[in-house]
């Protein structure tokens, strides 16, 4: 009875089979099935036989047991009898056991130990790059202050959840024991549940697949370490080399698309299509300090400890194509082994949505991405170097401030410095090395200066001089980052590739430094793009050994890390030292302007450039004054001037010859003769020459006049200085001496007096003339002889013997005049004769010459006091000289001589004085103000001539109170994007 009922339930699974078999379509045959089915169901068959039949593989194949749907299943004890259209439920239960996940899920297990190890073996193989660790932003390290980790861990569920989720495997051992003690016989079917039931059986419990997963690790590890440590260590090396060149790739990639965003971004805010007004970038905001900074202190002093990148090197090292691959463009003046750097560039490097560069004193823009651009900036900076560098000097210490901006540069401020030499060449300045020496120094003594120290790596590394210098000045290395160029010539070259490694690593040099890279820039060809050679420096080192074998190490490549690595270290040297450098000049600021206070209390803070623009003001006030000048003045101050100059030309050339004659009608010939001769060559450049020196002292009066308690001493130099050009930069009319002659000729043919007036005016005018010589004589006759009894009494005053003779000769011959007042103006040969014997016979030895130097004084004055007494005669001479001194013995021929000159100085007087005030002021007004404009453009001029403590204390003030507030607008723009 059993019996059946056993075949009655394999019957069941025989239908159930065929029911849902997904291989076989349509019906089965009864011959197909099972033997004890075909003896339950049909048991008056007639080929029924109790034998087992061969299965066919098809049902093997396609069992519908894989095709069970997923749901809880409970188990229910097996009841004995026959149960029509009965499910056969541990088949179903097995398939759903022997689902692929929990296959994966217990095999999961034991395979996550093994990688656990793996990591492990991978991790101990990483080099350790803690000491790289400034190279990342500071705020990867500070993203917990940004995220919350801990609410996050809290939202995921604990591993006591996880459990849960996890099939109850217990249960399933134990439902599938009861299935195979159930299944006996050795049906197919039956052994193929029993074969899933065994296999789920090895894989155990949790703990046991994770035992099992270890032995299988276990053999593993142990076949991997038959493999040597140098194929371990090479074949992940260049796993390690493909991964970080694929994702330098993408980075690349990305980079690129980000910056055609920022590109448009930055465009469109240009044109305004956010209507926002956009602030000035971070980075030119603190390029303005340093500008600011560097007009305050040009000797670079310690009170300048703003941060800057300062670029250093060897000669020829290639610190200029540094520069240029950081800034995207060649930008710098290029030669052949020949010193182009000849003063510091300062470069500052900002964002902008076109590659264009700009100098700070010019709003030109020079757009980098076209070629005539570059070669014109190129040509502007070596013009400004020539014309930094002064005469007699090969390097100049001014700096040269140039912009660049551009999508995807960098923020810094870059300095580029000549580059160090070891000997002076012919055509350099014999202290050009010393000069690069001590600018270089300048620049790295700040103890915030990121120096960039540039080494040629195709030459050998004792050749270096640059090391031994930023050793000097960074000894520790806290501040230095060493780049290696040229590491393409030098892997051909250098005969051991460990030697650049050396290099690299700092061994071969005693400086320290914070960071190393190396870097290629390009094949020696001037004409390369930049793009091209960021192209020839990744594929270098793409294929290069010294990465490979990893002698350098991926970040420590490429010009672009370098300028990742350089922007971050002066970013975060700029936010630890600029509020402490704005602290000191607050302080700075406090005691300028106590002392101030305490020495000009009533005075007005004016820096040099307020104090030359009211000087300027006071200047261009004063050559206004000229034009107010009156006419009679201008005249009086002329004919005065004019008779001063000509006077001593008059009296000795023309008067005194002509009244040597014996009769008036010579006397008139020979006066016109030498009046016509004087007025063709000599008068009119000499009433020129005395309008023009009455010009300039009439404005240096004007210009030196105190103005009473509002007068400043300090504006004396520079007014000086701003008149002695002015009247060097003035020339006179030319066309000016050309009219004055014709109109001095005219003035001296004329001889007509028409009134008494006028003859007395003559007469005094004569007067004057003839007592001023005779005044000279007597000084000259005083000087010659000594002073005479009553000054010797008076004074206790003694003659020299010189003097002695020359009194007893002046004696000697009065006493010859008076015995002969007619005499003529020159002494005979026996008169001279007598007079030195005479002299002789008194003991006195006297030469020739000195009786003719004597005769000349005595004779002088003889003649002036006779020509004195004749003028005092003609005073009551008019009626004479209306008649033409007919029928009278009195001769006046000599006042007319003055009346002439006089009325020719009246003359001259007014013409010069009609072309002062209406040309000559005005062109004179002009010329200080081109005086005044050149020398605002001058800064030197007015360093020099505006000095004083006043001055100086002002200045210092002005720059550090606008040092202060740029700083404090550059901390606050700093705080904000932080």
């Amino acid at each position: 009875m059993w019996r059946l009922r056993r075949a009655a339930v394999a019957c069941e699974v025989c239908q159930s089979l065929v029911k849902h078999s997904s291989g076989i379509k349509g019906s089965l045959p009864l011959q197909k099935l099972h033997l004890v089915s075909r003896s339950i169901y049909h048991s008056h068959h007639p080929t029924l036989k109790l034998q087992r039949p061969q299965l066919r593989t098809s049902f093997q194949q396609f069992s519908s047991l894989t095709n069970l749907p997923l749901r809880k299943l409970k188990f229910s004890p097996i009841k004995c009898g026959y149960q029509p259209r009965r499910n056969f439920w541990p088949a179903r239960l097995a398939t759903r056991l022997l689902k692929l996940r929990y296959l994966i899920l217990g095999s999961a297990v034991g395979g996550g130990y093994t990688a656990k190890k793996t990591f492990d073996q991978w991790k101990d193989m990483i080099p350790d790059l803690s000491e790289y660790k400034w190279i990342v932003p500071d705020i990867v390290w500070e993203i917990d202050e940004y995220i919350d980790f801990e609410k996050i861990r809290k939202a995921l569920p604990n591993s006591e959840d996880l459990v849960k989720l996890a099939p109850d495997f217990d249960k399933i051992v134990e439902s599938l024991s009861l299935l195979k003690d159930f299944f006996t016989s050795g049906h197919k079917l039956v052994s193929e549940v029993i074969g899933a039931s065994d296999l789920l059986l090895l894989l155990g419990s949790p703990g046991e697949t994770a035992f099992r997963a270890t032995d299988h690790g276990s053999e593993s590890d142990k076949h991997f370490r038959k493999v040597s440590d140098k194929e371990k260590i090479d074949q992940l090396q260049e796993e390690l080399l493909h991964t970080q060149l694929k994702y330098q790739r993408i980075l690349e990639r990305l980079e690129k698309e980000n910056k055609e965003l920022r590109k448009l971004v930055l465009q469109k805010d240009d044109k305004g299509i956010h209507h926002r007004k956009l602030k000035k970038s971070l980075i030119d905001m603190y390029s303005e300090v340093l500008d600011v900074l560097s007009d305050y202190d040009a000797s670079y002093n310690t009170q300048d400890h703003l941060p800057r990148v300062v670029v250093v090197g060897d000669q020829s090292a290639g610190k200029t194509s540094v520069l240029e691959m950081i800034a995207q463009a060649r930008i710098f003046p290029r030669g052949s082994g020949e010193m182009m750097t000849r003063s510091p560039v300062k470069v500052t490097l900002s964002e902008g949505p076109h590659h264009v560069a700009l100098f700070k004193d010019s709003s030109r823009e020079f757009d980098l991405t076209k070629e005539e651009d570059l070669a014109a900036l190129r040509h502007e900076i070596e013009l400004r170097m020539r014309k930094n560098v002064k005469e007699g000097y090969t390097v100049s210490p001014e700096t040269i401030s140039l912009n660049v901006k551009g999508p995807g540069l960098q923020r810094m401020v870059l300095v580029d410095l000549p580059g160090v030499i070891n000997t002076v060449t012919s055509g350099m300045a014999p202290d050009t090395k010393e000069t690069i020496f001590s600018i270089s120094k300048a620049y790295m003594q700040n103890p915030n200066a990121i120096i960039l120290c540039i080494q040629d790596g195709s030459v050998d590394a004792e050749r270096s001089i640059v090391t031994d210098l930023v050793s000097q000045m960074d000894p520790h290395g806290r501040r230095t980052i060493f780049v290696l160029t040229k590491v393409d010539l030098a892997e051909k070259n250098v005969a051991s590739p460990s030697r650049i490694q050396q290099i690299i690593e700092g061994k071969l040099f005693p400086m320290k430094a914070l960071g190393y890279f190396a870097v290629v820039t390009g094949k020696g060809n001037s004409s390369e793009s930049i793009e091209a050679i960021r192209e020839y420096e990744e594929e270098f080192f793409q294929n290069s050994k010294l990465l490979k074998t990893s002698m350098l190490k991926a970040h420590q490549v490429t010009t672009r890390n370098l300028s990742l690595a350089v922007s971050d270290c002066f970013w975060k040297m700029v936010r630890e030292s600029v509020e402490q450098q704005a602290d000191s000049f607050k302080a700075t600021r406090f005691n300028l302007e106590t002392e101030w206070k305490n020495n000009y209390p009533r005075l007005r803070e004016l820096d040099r450039n307020e104090l030359f623009e009211k000087a300027k003001n006071e200047i261009l006030d004063e050559v206004i004054s000229l034009s107010q000048v009156t006419p009679k003045h201008w005249e009086e101050i002329l004919q005065q001037s004019l008779w001063e100059r000509v006077s001593t030309h008059v009296i000795e050339n023309i008067y005194l010859p002509a009244a040597q004659t014996m009769n008036s009608g010579t006397f008139n010939t020979t006066v016109d003769i030498k009046l016509k001769q004087w007025t063709d060559k000599q008068l009119p450049n000499k009433a020129v020459e005395v309008a023009w020196e009455t010009l300039q002292e009439e404005f240096s009066r004007f210009m030196t006049e105190p103005k009473g308690k509002e007068h400043d001493d300090i504006f004396d130099k520079l007014k000086e200085a701003v008149k002695e050009e002015s009247i060097k930069r003035h020339k006179w009319n030319d066309f000016a001496e050309d009219s004055l002659r014709v109109i001095q000729h005219n003035a001296l043919e004329d001889r007509s007096i028409s009134d008494k007036q006028q003859w007395d005016a003559a007469i005094y005018f004569m007067e004057e003339a003839l007592q001023a010589r005779l005044k000279d004589t007597e000084n000259a006759i005083e000087n010659m002889v000594g002073p005479d009894w009553k000054k010797r009494w008076l004074y206790w005053k003694n003659r020299t013997q010189e003097q002695c003779v020359h009194n007893e000769t002046k004696n000697e011959l009065e006493k010859m005049l008076k015995c002969n007042e007619e005499h003529p103006a020159y002494l005979a040969s026996d008169e001279i004769t007598t007079v030195r014997k005479n002299l002789e016979s008194r003991g006195v030895e006297v030469d020739p010459s000195l009786i003719k130097d004597t005769w000349h004084q005595v004779y002088r004055r003889h003649f002036l006091k006779t020509a004195l007494n004749h003028c005092n005669l003609c005073r009551r001479g008019f009626y004479y000289y209306q008649r033409h001194f007919v029928d009278s013995e009195l001769e006046c021929n000599d006042v007319v001589l003055f009346w002439r000159i006089q009325r020719m100085l009246a003359i001259t007087a007014n013409t010069l004085r009609q072309q002062l005030t209406n040309t000559e002021v005005r062109r004179l007004e002009k010329n200080v103000k081109e005086v005044l404009e050149d020398f605002a453009e001058d800064s030197e001029k007015k360093i020099k001539l505006l000095t004083g403590k006043r001055v100086q204390l002002a200045e210092d003030l002005k720059k550090v109170r606008e040092i202060q507030e740029k700083l404090d607008a550059f901390i606050e723009a700093l705080h904000q994007e932080k």
